[in-house]
């Protein structure tokens, strides 16, 4: 691998994990439940990504077998909080 890869993708992988931790403050800071919502969605994509970008670092087909459960159960965790805020119920 060529030494501008791997640096771009330390640059890549060090830009998420600052990505991240601004989601994470959003998290823990926002003042309603939909900002609140809306940087847990963020962070996981944000993580999704930086597993993509693991897997390219490491050429290993694992981190987006990883990448694709993580992408599954936050686009359900989305729908089910959105439901839950929307309504009140997640279960009809």
């Amino acid at each position: 691998m060529s030494p501008y890869f791997v640096w771009a993708l330390s640059l890549a992988l060090f830009l998420l994990v600052a990505a991240m931790a601004c989601a994470l403050f959003r998290l823990l800071k926002g003042p309603a439940a939909q900002d609140r919502v809306l940087a847990l969605d963020c962070m996981y994509t944000i993580g999704m990504l930086a597993m993509l970008v693991l897997g390219i670092m490491y050429s290993s087909t694992d981190y987006f077998e990883a990448a694709l459960l993580i992408a599954l159960f936050g686009c359900i965790g989305s729908t089910a909080m959105a439901k839950f805020l929307l309504r009140g119920e997640v279960i009809e």
